[in-house]
């Protein structure tokens, strides 16, 4: 016990004074410093490189606009999606779908629809009598985005904006659809 009571005088005197506060200030100093790199640094993690199998998108969106059933097996949005993935597959193209909830109209469809493009999409799919109706209307207001819309060519009156393409309903819905949606991607890109 003389030792650890000689030890205490020791600190116990170099901490009085001037020269004890700075001795003090400097010892806490380094203690925060190394309490610092201890919660903050050496994270093994970061020093890693990133996953191999982690997909490298592209700087596009393709977002689809679709019924409050979304892309459910069975639903006409279904097929759109399955084309989608199939080019997002092949071209690291992101995309996403947004479902319209509530009343299936186009004036229900639209703040969807306005959602999709202030979100930058650069490509908008609609699939769905109100959404595609919703597109036919906001497209001549958005010469920069690309629409795809599935149904029939002029439903719901009138002719079709330079930005919009039509993809006639059927059995090769996925391949269409990946093929417009490769044309509008290329119309975006230049």
């Amino acid at each position: 016990m003389p030792r650890v009571r000689v030890a205490l005088e020791s600190v116990a005197a170099l901490l009085r004074g001037r020269r004890g506060a700075w001795t003090a200030a400097g010892a806490l100093l380094v203690v925060c410093a190394l309490v610092a790199v201890w919660v903050f640094g050496g994270d093994d993690e970061a020093a890693s490189p990133p996953d191999a199998r982690a997909r490298q998108y592209q700087d596009v969106d393709a977002c689809l606009l679709t019924g409050e059933d979304g892309i459910e097996a069975g639903t006409p949005a279904a097929a759109v999606w399955q084309g989608m993935e199939a080019f997002s597959g092949d071209t690291r193209v992101r995309v996403t779908h947004v479902p319209v909830m509530g009343e299936q109209s186009a004036a229900n469809a639209l703040p969807h629809l306005n959602g999709l493009i202030q979100r930058d999409c650069e490509v908008v799919l609609a699939s769905g009598r109100a959404q595609t109706e919703a597109v036919r209307k906001a497209a001549p207001g958005h010469p920069g985005v690309r629409f795809v819309v599935v149904g029939s060519e002029g439903e719901g009156g009138g002719a079709e904006a330079g930005n919009v393409t039509v993809v006639a309903p059927g059995d090769d819905v996925p391949d269409q659809v990946a093929k417009a949606v490769g044309r509008a991607v290329n119309a975006v890109q230049r």
